[in-house]
């Protein structure tokens, strides 16, 4: 079984770092608040001091981070410590770009998998991600340590996955924001609330209509804004530069799940 080292025990990374955990694996663990990691060690993982000190005996090292920021500040403390052989899989949303700038720092004999997913919290308790990996054909033990995670699509070159998930989770995220516009109008127009969620869950926008009262996900809606913010970068894309403003308009909503967009 590969040692593993997981970094990022954020509401994603934790249940995931929890399931390599029950399939048997060596487990060393960072966070940059050492409490979240509590539960783990508890269960059997290791804490380590740094993200240096967590790499240092891995296999296989796992990243769960925020946003391009944190990426590019783990790997100023991991690269340094990464050694032929070991395989690097990021979980994180943060775009090709982020993942060509890594790849290029790495040292000879080490890979790096993007690897972001689809699915919140209560897909990544039961192990059933949808994982959207790039820089294929996979190492033999990176697939194996995502097989623990969930459903794996090869997307092709490095950074392809990284490039997938920007397009599907603006996708969600724009559906979201319609489908709360719209019932703001039934609101606005005096028809019942529930009237108007039954027939939008009948036609195209039915997927999103699920998520949009979605009760077990977490998807705070200032990484929202982040995702949509990496793919604005790339192309001029006007409607989801709307859904920007309205998911920046409420601060106080920021660390809510982007369910509360609806009224």
């Amino acid at each position: 079984m590969e040692k593993i080292a997981f970094l990022g025990l954020g509401s994603m990374g934790a249940p995931m770092a929890h399931r390599l955990l029950a399939a048997g694996h060596s487990l060393t663990v960072w966070n940059r608040t050492g409490a979240k990691a509590a539960p783990l060690v508890t269960a059997g993982a290791r804490l380590a001091e740094s993200p240096a000190d967590a790499i240092r005996d891995a296999d296989v090292v796992i990243t769960m981070l925020a946003d391009p920021a944190a990426a590019h500040a783990v790997a100023e403390a991991v690269v340094p410590a990464l050694r032929p052989g070991t395989h690097w899989i990021d979980t994180s949303t943060v775009g090709p770009d982020t993942i060509r700038d890594l790849a290029a720092r790495l040292p000879d004999g080490v890979t790096l998998t993007d690897a972001p997913v689809m699915g919140s919290v209560d897909r990544a308790e039961a192990g059933e991600l949808w994982i959207l990996a790039g820089g294929c054909p996979l190492p033999a033990p990176v697939r194996t340590v995502l097989g623990h995670l969930g459903h794996i699509t090869e997307c092709g070159a490095p950074g392809s996955g990284a490039a997938l998930k920007l397009v599907l989770i603006n996708a969600v995220i724009g559906g979201v924001a319609l489908v709360s516009e719209t019932l703001r109008l039934g609101q606005t127009l005096g028809l019942p609330a529930e009237l108007v969620r039954t027939e939008l869950a009948k036609g195209p926008l039915s997927g999103a209509v699920a998520r949009t009262f979605a009760e077990a996900s977490h998807f705070p809606i200032s990484l929202a804004a982040k995702d949509v913010s990496l793919a604005t970068a790339h192309t001029s894309l006007p409607l989801l530069d709307a859904v920007h403003t309205l998911l920046t308009a409420h601060p106080h909503l920021a660390a809510q799940d982007l369910s509360r967009l609806r009224p």
